[in-house]
């Protein structure tokens, strides 16, 4: 049986990563997790960009405020949010749905990721604007996360986290 729980707490956010091309293979199961996470209505109104080339990569570390861990990462995922929703939703859906369904397929990702002895961490302070232009985004989408993926060069220790009994509210 997968132990989830286990790679949940085992994941942790890199941002310094080795030299090492990620396999097409591997690349496709990032992607399927992707598609397969939960989405509002299965309306599934997200579009992710997968950028290899270099100076892309530096045009969104630079948007990102200068994060430049960005452009080291041989894969950067950007997850943007389809308005597409709006039809169904209305402007819940544009404002909350669709950055829900995001968030859930990266996270999917980022998991999957791990698996696959990969690293990865979520940026989302950037400049959205500098993002959309960058990669020439259709105006229905709009960016919500950067993802670098790669393998890490170090794995950090675990952050402190908040005891159970201050995050859980039992009713």
């Amino acid at each position: 049986m997968t132990d989830v729980l286990k790679a949940i707490k085992d994941r942790r956010s890199i941002r310094n990563f080795t030299n090492y091309d990620i396999p097409e293979d591997t690349e496709q199961r990032l992607a399927e997790a992707l598609i397969w996470a939960p989405s509002a209505g299965n309306l599934q109104s997200r579009k992710f960009y997968f950028v290899r080339d270099d100076v892309m990569k530096m045009k969104l570390a630079a948007a990102a405020l200068n994060q430049g861990f960005i452009a080291d990462a041989p894969l950067v995922v950007v997850g943007c949010t389809d308005s597409v929703i709006h039809s169904r939703y209305g402007q819940r859906g544009v404002d909350l749905y669709a950055i829900q369904d995001v968030s859930a397929s990266v996270m999917c990702m980022m998991l999957a990721a791990h698996d696959e002895g990969l690293g990865t961490v979520w940026v989302g302070a950037f400049r959205e604007e500098e993002v959309t232009a960058a990669l020439d985004l259709p105006t229905n989408l709009r960016p919500v996360a950067i993802v670098p993926v790669g393998r890490p060069a170090r794995v950090p220790a675990p952050p402190p986290r908040v005891h159970l009994t201050e995050a859980i509210i039992k009713v």
